[in-house]
């Protein structure tokens, strides 16, 4: 099955610097795609070899996690070369051919840029812990001791325990916000910035169309190393971090959000206007997520797009959830540009994470099809996966590993790719999966679903197609969001195009009123409900309407 939206071919001369406003972007988590060797382990060319299947779905553009080489402690998270191609998953070479084969598919290509720190097996910090005095001594947050020998200061990481490490080398600390193999980067040296910008540069002229930025509010820290203010009881949240995680007892006030971050983004905004890029940070921040997308996405000189962990949250988003974030976003970030996501490969799925029926999940399917903002999709998101089971023994996640039982790490969402349900590992490799294939999945493999109509995978492809066939919700603004009982409603607006979205977030029938007007219902294929009458809407549970104004 084909989109009812065909893309046109990436024309690398004739720049649409808007084209990012309002995509849909699909993360390939590359390790779990598809394995072109037999090793288990996925790699470029799997993915050149499925972007025919992934042009099918419509999507804008294709946000690839991490492949640069590193000794893998986070699984590509900890760089140790930032301009090549870890061995496992091919060469610089196989990037040039996923580069080709997806322009000529009219499919975008962001890569996962990991600014905020290397691996400690980078050549930039193997100089750097040797002496104080190395040309590149002051590229890492290094910091004496207090009198007693303890760190210098409370900062907490996100992996548990003290966010400083002590190097014999040195007989200092040095910061690490993740990992103690994954070491902070010193944005207060003009050097590290400028070696930064040079990595952009690098994939720019290699011809990606962008960057998704890991952790893009964790850049700069406080150069005086003031102590985090301990956060209230009832203001933690297990957003960022799991509930068991002591990371959730700070304000992480000085440990990142610095507004010195901003200048920085300036500059890499300006490497990448030539080429017509666009980038999507990533914001770590329980409490001040929003704001920060909106200071990191204000005017036309910083990021394009971020998106904060609203939607990514343990706890199924009620219509008046939905309703107060896109209020906020509005508030703090009238300027700015969101990218939402539900699931990705640092949470559980949320099929499983908020226990959705088949009828949900093509409800949120559209829902966030609809919402102004940009939207990414994770892998297998399409065929309705739920979260992989994986036993302790099979688990990979130094996370998962850290905090089991109670939180079991991210190795179940980025579980195997299912392609086929007639062996084994699904499609996805001939020789033994890093990660186990999960059995349930099976079912749901790519083959079974193209065969099955009322497969959720046709769902997404609709969804999608109806999203571009529409200006007014690519690029459109939208009214305040009404939340009444379990339904949730908005009208998102461009030049005379004009929608009216409605959406039942619940198990019951609903009757709603809805905005004056001469609504004529579409979205049929969605499954929406097709009459509007005298003012009023009825849904089924979970059903939606989506209507269009006649002049």
């Amino acid at each position: 099955m084909t989109s009812a939206l065909v893309n046109l071919p990436v024309q690398k001369n004739a720049l649409d610097k808007d084209w990012w406003r309002g995509a849909v972007i699909y993360q390939i988590y590359p390790r779990s795609y598809q394995d072109s060797n037999g090793d288990g382990i996925g790699d470029l060319a799997g993915i050149v070899q499925r972007l025919p299947y992934i042009a099918t779905l419509g999507v804008d553009a294709i946000w690839i996690s991490p492949f640069f080489t590193s000794p893998m402690k986070d699984f590509g998270y900890d760089v140790s070369n930032y301009c090549d191609v870890d061995p496992m998953f091919g060469s610089l070479s196989d990037f040039d051919k996923l580069i080709e084969t997806a322009h000529a598919l009219g499919i975008r290509i962001l890569i996962d840029l990991v600014l905020s720190h290397t691996s400690d097996a980078h050549p930039w910090f193997v100089e750097s812990r040797a002496s104080k005095t190395n040309p590149k001594s002051d590229w890492y947050v290094w910091s004496d001791p207090k009198p007693d020998g303890t760190p210098p200061n409370n900062w907490l990481s996100i992996f548990g325990g003290s966010a400083w490490q002590w190097d014999t080398r040195r007989e200092q600390y040095y910061l690490h916000n993740f990992l103690t193999s994954q070491p902070d980067l010193n944005f207060h040296c003009p050097a590290v910035q400028d070696a930064l910008l040079e990595v952009a540069n690098f994939w720019l002229e290699r011809g990606v169309d962008g960057f998704r930025l890991d952790t893009i509010n964790f850049y700069t820290h406080d150069k005086e190393l003031r102590n985090n203010p301990a956060l209230p009881k009832e203001r933690r949240n297990a957003d960022t971090a799991p509930a068991v995680n002591p990371y959730n007892h700070q304000e992480h006030i000085y440990s990142k959000n610095r507004p010195e971050n901003l200048d920085f983004l300036r500059k890499l905004r300006a490497v990448m206007e030539p080429y017509g890029a666009a980038a999507v940070g990533e914001v770590g921040d329980a409490q001040r997520g929003l704001e920060i997308m909106g200071e990191y996405t204000a005017g036309d000189d910083l990021m394009q797009m971020c998106y904060a962990f609203e939607f990514l949250s343990p706890e199924q988003p009620t219509p008046a959830r939905i309703a107060e974030v896109m209020a906020r976003v509005d508030e703090v970030a009238a300027d700015g540009w969101a990218c939402w996501a539900f699931s990705n490969h640092d949470v559980v799925r949320h099929t499983t994470r908020w226990h959705l029926s088949d009828e949900a999940q093509r409800m949120f399917t559209t829902l966030i099809m609809c919402l102004r903002g940009s939207v990414c999709i994770y892998q297998g998101e399409e065929l309705g996966l739920p979260e992989g089971e994986v036993a302790f023994e099979d688990l990979q996640d130094p996370y998962g590993i850290e905090f089991w039982p109670e939180f079991k790490g991210r190795d179940g969402c980025r579980t195997p790719m299912v392609w086929q349900n007639d062996n084994a590992n699904g499609g996805f490799s001939a020789g033994k999966p890093w990660l186990p294939v999960s059995a349930a999945h099976l079912g749901r493999s790519v083959a079974v679903a193209e065969e099955d109509p009322t497969a959720i995978i046709h769902h997404y492809r609709r969804a999608i197609a109806l999203r571009h066939a529409h200006g007014a919700l690519t690029k459109g603004g939208h009214s305040p969001l009404k939340s009444v009982g379990n339904v949730v409603y908005f009208t998102r607006q461009a030049d005379d195009d004009e929608l009216l979205c409605v959406f039942n977030v619940g198990d019951t029938p609903a009757v709603v009123d809805v905005p004056e007007g001469n609504w004529t219902p579409i979205a049929a294929d969605l499954g929406g409900a097709q009459d509007v009458t005298d003012g009023q809407v009825s849904l089924a549970p979970w059903q939606v309407c989506i209507a269009t104004r006649n002049a």
